[in-house]
């Protein structure tokens, strides 16, 4: 089923109900990697019981469905994850039951053979008192739709890094099996666990999920930038610029501001940018 414009800005997606628990949320710090160091305790709160905390980038996958491609009629083999942003009404909670709701809030044609982006806007509330907890919008670069009558353009820019040197720089080494605990939080694509997939999609070896990376992300500016304190995080913002493999090395370089931040991530073995366009605004 081809794109149509009309359909596309007119589909209503059904509502979906969602819970986890304290474990997920400690089974998603661990994907990212956290915990490595038995003794630091500013680890170890996103991982065990005592004094649990959650990052705020888990919002992305509690409420986990890319069902919705199909339901569109998008390319689903050729679609590209280009950009993730998230703006807080409060704190991710540890454990609760949730209600999403997705809709297809702005579509760009870039014209035959060139794509088309999608901007897909999720929003997450709490099904226990209808309160709003978080608002995600993804920018999806369906490579194999262009040329289907929709309007020209882009979605709004991410402000660029500054052009100075970096005021923090974290580096983040990932684990070799990465990709494969952070596919039980929700994305089971085998592009990121089926080295046959991989090699069909033109990687030497499974590709860490672009997430997964964002995530790293959030930590360093939670704990660079927030004093590792997770509710200090209002918005959260990123462009995927290339892919990284489990094992490599994530290099965060962090510019602060006053009430936001800009950040870039590196991957140190092959010196490419992973995430570029990174900003997040922090409450006092």
């Amino acid at each position: 089923m081809a794109l149509n414009y009309d359909r596309l800005m007119a589909l209503d997606l059904p509502e979906k109900r969602y819970v986890y628990d304290e474990r997920r949320s400690m089974l998603y710090a661990l994907g990212l990697g956290l915990g490595g160091d038995p003794v630091d305790r500013e680890q170890l709160c996103y991982v065990t019981e005592k004094d649990q905390k959650v990052l705020p980038s888990q919002a992305t996958v509690i409420a986990w469905d890319d069902s919705w491609l199909r339901s569109c009629g998008v390319d689903f083999v050729k679609a590209v994850h280009g950009e993730q942003r998230m703006r807080l009404h409060r704190p991710i909670p540890a454990k609760a039951e949730i209600v999403s709701k997705i809709r297809i809030k702005q579509a760009f044609d870039k014209g035959p053979g060139r794509g088309a982006l999608l901007l897909v806007e999720t929003k997450i509330r709490s099904a226990a008192d209808n309160s709003p907890i978080v608002d995600l919008e993804s920018v999806v670069f369906a490579r194999g739709d262009g040329g289907f009558g929709g309007p020209a353009g882009s979605p709004e820019p991410l402000p660029k890094v500054p052009e100075r040197a970096p005021d923090h720089v974290i580096a983040a080494k990932t684990l070799p099996q990465a990709a494969l605990i952070y596919r039980l939080s929700g994305d089971d694509n085998p592009l990121h666990s089926d080295p046959a997939v991989a090699a069909a999609a033109g990687f030497p070896r499974p590709i860490l999920h672009g997430l997964c990376s964002w995530g790293n992300a959030c930590h360093a500016i939670i704990k660079s930038c927030c004093a590792n304190a997770p509710a200090r995080l209002a918005s959260f913002a990123a462009r995927f610029t290339a892919p990284v493999y489990p094992g490599e090395t994530l290099v965060n370089e962090i510019w602060k501001a006053d009430g936001r931040a800009h950040f870039r991530s590196r991957v140190l073995e092959r010196d490419v940018v992973a995430l570029d366009y990174g900003f997040a605004t922090l409450n006092a």
